[in-house]
């Protein structure tokens, strides 16, 4: 059996630097799993994917027992909960995950796959966007339990030879995909909270301008670049608006991340909305080594460079809070010294 371990982190505090929030907290979730199985794939940013068939064997416990185990284990050692689905494949332990209730665990056996699948939209499946999920639509094949039905041929011909068969062997909840022990991550994200609904706007740019600067560090750490940036906002309702933007070029440079998160930001037009929390993620990474750059013969933009690296290998030395934009090393309005906004990386 598969699992799929959702963690409930905390969001970080609005301001506050690297090691905040989700993402920073998941590498020592996954080590905690590493007890278990060394068969570990990262879902950024709070989820894991667990191969859990060679430990059902070694320690004789099924995978309901296993996931009662990974529960106890995160919260006692990590003050973290989470919701877990099991099933035969990765795709249906995904789905399982997202149908178990906060806090529990949905166990998908292996015979029961065709019912958990008939009635579901069809857009439920993986590697069913909006636009082919509205295709499939138009000639009524709404659900799971329809697009199963229906001839291979006919899902072929609709989208395509071989997104038809595996659109097919999808809704008989086959999926062949393994699961990958130290897979590369394909994204890197950060999040900030703040203590009350924010609606001020220069208090929001605040918070990008700290998202900004973690992902530059992390990425230039890493020796990465990213192609786009997606911003998602959450409100005081819960509802949630994203929006992303490609970037020029390839980078990992602080300022291109600032200007990008800034211009996202002033897109949405905001006006007066209540901000709970902001999140900022790097998306379609590559090594830095493969990316270009376009040259320039602006002698401000390569100092601002060796100066980044100046920083970073004193981030690396003295700590995170070493260096920082001054902006973020000043409290916020009403903030005492030790407020949330204050600390800043």
């Amino acid at each position: 059996m598969i699992l799929c371990v959702r963690f409930q982190v905390p969001p970080g505090d609005a301001g506050a630097g690297a090691g905040g929030g989700c993402e920073a907290a998941l590498p020592g979730l996954l080590a905690m799993l590493g007890g278990l199985t060394p068969v570990v794939q990262a879902l950024p940013p709070d989820a894991a994917l667990v191969d859990v068939r060679g430990a059902e064997r070694y320690f004789g416990w099924n995978a309901a027992q296993l996931a009662s185990v990974i529960r106890v284990r995160a919260l006692a050692h990590r003050g973290v909960d989470c919701t877990i689905g099991a099933g035969p494949n990765p795709m249906l332990a995904r789905m399982a995950a997202r149908g178990a209730r906060p806090g529990a665990t949905l166990v998908l056996p292996p015979d029961e796959v065709p019912r958990f699948l008939r009635d579901k939209p069809v857009a439920a499946l993986d590697g069913v966007g909006p636009a082919t999920a509205r295709t499939l639509c138009s000639y009524g094949l709404d659900s799971i339990g329809r697009v199963a039905a229906a001839p291979l041929a006919t899902l072929q011909r609709i989208v395509g030879a071989r997104a038809g068969r595996e659109l097919h062997e999808r809704a008989l909840g086959i999926d062949r995909t393994p699961v990958v022990p130290n897979a590369a991550a394909r994204s890197l994200g950060a999040e900030r909270s703040f203590p009350r609904d924010e609606v001020d706007r220069d208090q929001q740019r605040r918070a990008l301008l700290s998202l900004a600067e973690e992902l530059g560090v992390r990425l230039r750490g890493t020796e990465q670049v990213c192609r786009s940036l997606t911003l998602t906002v959450r409100y005081a309702d819960r509802s949630t608006t994203t929006r992303g933007r490609a970037l020029r070029e390839p980078t990992a440079h602080s300022p291109a991340l600032i200007a990008s998160a800034y211009a996202i930001h002033e897109s949405l037009g905001l006006q007066r909305a209540r901000v709970r929390s902001l999140s900022l993620r790097a998306e379609g990474l590559a090594p830095a080594r493969q990316a270009s750059r376009q040259l320039t013969f602006d002698p401000v933009d390569e100092r601002a460079r060796r100066i980044e690296a100046v920083a970073d290998r004193a981030r690396a030395r003295f700590g995170p809070a070493a260096i920082m934009p001054g902006a973020l090393a000043r409290p916020a309005p009403g903030a005492g010294s030790g407020g949330p906004l204050a600390d800043a990386a």
